[in-house]
């Protein structure tokens, strides 16, 4: 008889925040699949669990991935964990989960914090309908186009993004969806956990003067009814944004024209 894949969240800041039935099943399963074992083991330290734990991630999913369907088949308990949050959310933990169930292993829920349904029920913005997109592309011209892809959207919209990429998404939003209102959410149930509410051309502008520290969940309203045309005025506005940040007049008069209806040309004399 084959074992269970046990998926247990884990804190996404406060360690008060495990759950007692999270911390029995760590203690009672065979082995763990962790994300970075590293991160993982301070955990099982301050709950005193001494449990053996298998490194898997993005880069070694698909072997290590065989190894740990392997051992459950064969009658062993596995807990999979991550740095934080709930495992197979925006997380290589999916792969694992859909070759468990294929492969007729039973899979249980240990529910834990889970970082886009906390920032979303703090932040202010619309829940009833909601989409989310997890981290968008690390490459300039594939995150353009998911964007773009987004831009019809009219369900409020939630992101995850690292501190070193917040700046550079936060002008592609603005060249993507126009000043619509964001809420951008950091360091969630941790000491400086922060929600600033505001529009994206502000949040723009606040992120090129103050460096961004921490985890960040941004989420952005979905396109309304009466959500007019970007005008010319603002469409300058915008380049002018871009140029703040250190691109050419050439450059953002061309990154603007791209997002709108309007002229590379005409742009550029403007902003001249």
């Amino acid at each position: 008889m084959s074992g269970k894949l046990y998926v247990v969240g884990t804190p996404i800041g406060n360690l008060g925040d495990f759950s007692p039935r999270a911390v029995e099943t760590l203690g009672a399963v065979d082995f763990i699949a962790a994300e970075d074992t590293r991160v993982t083991l301070k955990l099982l330290n301050h709950f005193g669990i001494k449990k053996e734990m298998i490194s898997y991630f993005e880069h070694n999913k698909n072997s290590k991935g065989d190894v740990i369907v392997s051992r459950l088949l064969g009658g062993e308990n596995c807990a999979i964990c991550t740095d934080a949050g709930m495992p197979a959310i925006s997380d290589p933990g999916e792969d694992l989960v859909r070759e468990c169930i294929e492969n007729g292993i039973d899979v249980e829920s240990i529910p834990g914090p889970t970082a886009f349904a906390t920032a979303l029920a703090i932040s202010g913005m619309p829940s009833r309908r909601f989409t989310f997109e997890g981290f968008l592309s690390a490459d300039k011209k594939e995150r353009k186009a998911q964007l773009s892809e987004l831009t019809n959207e009219k369900r409020t919209m939630v992101f995850y993004e690292a501190p070193h990429k917040l700046s550079a998404t936060l002008d592609d939003m603005c060249n993507a969806f126009g000043d619509r209102e964001v809420a951008v959410v950091k360091e969630i149930t941790k000491l400086h956990e922060s929600v600033m509410k505001t529009t994206l051309f502000k949040a723009s502008e606040h992120y090129k003067t103050e460096k961004p520290k921490g985890e960040f969940v941004i989420i952005v309203s979905g396109k309304s009814e009466q959500e007019e045309e970007i005008t010319f005025e603002k469409a300058v506005e915008m380049a002018r944004s871009l140029m703040k940040s250190g691109m050419s007049v050439s450059f953002a008069a061309k990154e603007i024209a791209n997002s709108t209806p309007y002229k590379k040309g005409d742009i550029y004399k403007a902003l001249l």
